[in-house]
């Protein structure tokens, strides 16, 4: 097992299933017993290494009203679990900032604040200085490392561009990747996916923006989600 710095979060009741087909977007199609039931999913990328038929999954059961019974948040990664759900992800790192020591001086100003064109995940407040934060799914394995991103993302590429605009004007920029897989020594871009958006890091970091990358997994023993490392080394 991946070294644990800490419990970030429980997540009970877990049902456990086996991943079939994804049917779009949000929706995968799952079976629990000899039961075939549809689960929603919270995860735009291809995630093609975890939605293979027959890898086995970890559900919850949604509690507001839903057509869907199901939510499918991780997959099976070796012993334990690949976070796929990227809600999850982002709760589990607010959980976190305070044992993240690059962070440990910030607080939560505003959620899904608009810079530009863009809407990004956080508004933070560090020593006094305001700083944006956007936050990436890192889902992806390719070898040892946490990659990102595993399609073409024009989303993503327009983010990162008003973050470098709002750098040259003098505003401080964080970019962040939770490499949500166990097992991993640091992040690098996935350039075969886009290579544009992998070059706009370059730039981005080149004026000024902040890259960063911390690592959690899914451990279905405890039922937990946990920390494995705040601080996992960047490679561009």
């Amino acid at each position: 097992m991946s070294s644990v710095i800490a419990e970030l979060l429980k997540v009970k009741p877990t049902i456990r299933c086996k991943v079939l087909e994804r049917v779009n977007r949000f929706v995968v199609n799952i079976s629990i017993g000899d039961r075939v039931l549809k689960a929603y999913l919270c995860n735009t990328g291809r995630l093609l290494d975890y939605l293979g038929k027959g890898r086995e999954g970890f559900c919850t059961e949604l509690v507001s009203p839903s057509k869907l019974r199901y939510r499918l948040f991780a997959v099976r990664d070796d012993e334990l679990g690949a976070i796929i759900d990227t809600h999850l992800q982002l709760k589990a790192f607010e959980r976190a900032m305070n044992l993240i020591p690059w962070l440990k001086m910030c607080r939560i100003l505003r959620r899904n604040v608009r810079v530009g064109s863009s809407l990004l995940d956080y508004l933070l407040e560090c020593g006094g200085e305001k700083v944006f934060l956007e936050v990436k799914s890192a889902a992806l394995r390719i070898g040892n490392y946490a990659s990102y991103p595993d399609c073409p993302s024009i989303r993503a590429r327009k983010q990162i561009k008003d973050l470098i605009k709002a750098a040259e004007k003098g505003c401080r920029g964080m970019l962040l990747f939770i490499a949500a897989l166990p097992k991993v020594s640091a992040f690098k871009p996935n350039f075969q996916a886009d290579q544009e958006l992998s070059t706009l890091l370059l730039t981005a970091k080149d004026r000024g923006i902040e890259i960063r990358a911390i690592a959690m997994a899914y451990d279905p023993v405890k039922s937990s989600i946990y920390l494995s490392d705040p601080e996992l080394e960047v490679e561009l």
